[in-house]
C-alpha cells in the first residue's frame, strides 16, 4: 500500500494563490470520475482533458490518476461497502455524494491514506449548497468504514463484485470460473511498465533502468515510475512503452528484414516501431489523423522510419501486394482492464456486434493486400472469443485462400501457457503472474496459399 499525502503539506508562506491548492488532487480525481461514470468518457480522455491535472505537482498528479483509477478498478466492491453502511439506499440524484464516498472509501481501504486525511478531505469536497446537508451522512459512513472496513473487505468476493455481469458470464463460458477469477484478480492491481528496446541491447537497458527482462525480451519496470519521459533512454529514443503481450504479434511475422510489411490500424505505433527496428519496409495505415500524428512523433523520437497513410484500412489498397500484413484490429479492449479499468463500465455486449462486423471487413481487406505465400497476423487486445478465434473461423470458412500457420512453443519462450490448441496466441491477464501479469491479447497467424 502507498501513503499519498503530498497534497496535505501546508503551502509555504507567500506562495502564489492562483496555482493548484491543497485538495486539488482529490478534486481533480472527482472531476475525472464524474467525466467517466456520468458522461461516459474514457479515463485517458478525461485525464488528458482535465485543465487542472497538468498544473499539479508530479506526485499529486500521479495520486489524482491513481485515485480515479482505483475507484474504477474496485467500483463494485466499493459500492457494496458503501451500501452496507447506509440505512437506506442513496437516490439517483445523490450521485455526487456517492462519488465522494467512493473516493474516501478507496483511500481508507486500498491506498493506505490515514483515516483523518481521507475523511477530512472528503468533507472538503462536499462544500456547496447541494451537498452541505449531506456532510453528516458522508462523515458517518466514512468513519464507520475506517473502523469496520478492513473486516468487511476480508469477507467480500472482490473478483466477482468488481466485474460487470456481462463480462463475468462471458468469461466463465469461455475460460471457466476458476480462470475468470484469476483474470479478475489480476486486474485489481496497478500494472507494471513494460518497454521494448529499439536495438538488441535489452541487458544494458535492464541494468540501467533496474528492470526485469521478461520472456520474449520486453523490459519490465516496477509500477509507480512516475513521468515516463524522465526515464533514462526516453529522450534518446532507446525504447518505447509496450506491454509484453502487445509485443508478441509483430514477432509472429518472423524475420521481416527487407520485406514490405503493412501495419493496419497502426496507432499509437508500438508495432510499427518493432517492424521498422527489425529492418522491414513498413507502411503504417491509420484512419484517425490525430492518432497518426502521435505515431509519427513516436517514430521521430525513436529515429525510425516508416511510410504513413491516413486512411480507412478496410477501403485502402497498397500500391502493390505486400510480403506481410499485421492487423491489430479495433476491439472492445477487454484484455486491458489493468490499464483501462473504465472499459468494464463503459462498454457492453451490445457494442460487440458492431466491432465484429468491422473486424470482418478489415480481415477481408487485409487478405487482398497479400502476395501469394504472404503472412497475415490478426490481433486484438480483447478477451472476447467473438472478436478473436470466432473471427478467424468465419474468415477461413468463407475464404479458402488462407490457411492457419500455427505458432510454436519455441516462438513463445516462457509463455507456453498462452498457446491455444489451434496454435494461436492467447494471453490472459493472469499469465506471467509471478512477474506481474500481462495484457489479454489474441493473435492468429495465417498464410496466403
Amino acid at each position: 500500500m502507498s501513503d499519498h499525502r503530498s497534497e496535505e503539506r501546508r503551502r509555504p508562506k507567500g506562495a502564489a494563490g492562483n496555482g493548484p491548492k491543497k485538495g486539488d488532487a482529490r478534486r481533480t480525481a472527482l472531476a475525472v470520475l464524474q467525466a467517466v461514470l456520468d458522461d461516459g468518457r474514457p479515463l485517458d480522455d478525461a485525464l488528458a482533458q482535465n485543465p487542472v491535472l497538468p498544473k499539479l505537482a508530479p506526485r499529486d498528479r500521479g495520486f489524482a490518476r491513481l485515485l480515479a483509477a482505483t475507484v474504477l478498478r474496485r467500483l463494485g466492491q466499493t459500492d457494496a461497502l458503501i451500501d452496507h453502511c447506509l440505512d437506506r439506499p442513496l437516490k439517483r440524484r445523490d450521485i455526487a455524494l456517492r462519488h465522494i464516498l467512493r473516493l474516501g472509501a478507496v483511500q481508507l481501504l486500498f491506498l493506505g491514506t490515514p483515516a483523518h486525511a481521507a475523511v477530512s478531505t472528503s468533507l472538503e469536497l462536499a462544500r456547496g449548497p447541494r451537498l452541505a446537508g449531506q456532510r453528516g451522512l458522508l462523515n458517518a459512513v466514512l468513519r464507520r468504514l475506517a473502523r469496520e472496513g478492513s473486516d468487511l473487505v476480508a469477507t467480500q468476493d472482490a473478483a466477482r463484485l468488481n466485474m460487470p455481469d456481462w463480462l463475468w458470464k462471458r468469461w466463465c463460458a469461455a475460460y471457466g470460473e476458476t480462470t475468470t477469477r484469476a483474470i479478475a484478480a489480476a486486474q485489481l492491481a496497478e500494472p507494471p511498465l513494460d518497454l521494448s528496446c529499439k536495438a538488441d541491447d535489452s541487458e544494458a537497458w535492464a541494468k540501467r533502468l533496474e528492470a526485469e527482462i521478461l520472456p520474449g525480451g520486453s523490459l519490465r519496470l516496477k509500477s509507480g515510475q512516475g513521468d515516463v519521459a524522465r526515464l533514462p533512454g526516453y529522450a534518446e529514443g532507446a525504447w518505447w512503452v509496450q506491454d509484453a503481450a502487445a509485443a508478441v504479434p509483430a514477432r509472429l511475422l518472423g524475420d521481416v528484414a527487407g520485406k514490405t510489411v503493412l501495419d493496419l490500424c497502426a496507432a499509437p505505433g508500438g508495432k510499427t516501431a518493432q517492424l521498422a527496428a527489425a529492418g522491414a519496409e513498413v507502411i503504417a495505415v491509420e484512419r484517425a489523423a490525430n492518432r497518426l500524428k502521435r505515431l509519427e512523433e513516436n517514430l521521430q523520437r525513436l529515429g525510425l522510419a516508416a511510410a504513413t497513410v491516413a486512411a480507412d484500412a478496410a477501403a485502402w489498397q497498397p500500391p502493390q501486394p505486400a510480403d506481410a500484413v499485421l492487423l491489430d484490429a479495433p476491439c472492445s479492449a477487454t484484455g486491458t482492464l489493468r490499464r483501462h479499468p473504465d472499459i468494464a463500465w463503459l462498454k457492453g455486449p451490445d457494442q460487440i456486434a458492431g466491432l465484429t462486423e468491422a473486424q470482418d471487413r478489415l480481415l477481408e481487406a487485409a487478405v487482398t493486400m497479400l502476395k501469394p505465400g504472404g503472412l497475415l497476423v490478426y490481433a486484438v487486445c480483447s478477451l472476447q472469443p467473438e472478436e478473436g478465434p470466432e473471427r478467424i473461423a468465419a474468415l477461413l470458412e468463407r475464404n479458402d485462400s488462407m490457411v492457419r500457420l500455427p505458432v510454436t512453443e519455441e516462438e513463445l519462450p516462457g509463455m507456453a501457457e498462452a498457446l491455444t490448441a489451434e496454435g494461436d496466441f492467447r494471453s490472459l491477464p493472469c499469465h506471467l503472474a509471478a512477474q506481474g501479469g500481462v495484457d489479454g491479447f489474441y493473435a492468429c497467424r495465417l498464410k496466403r496459399r
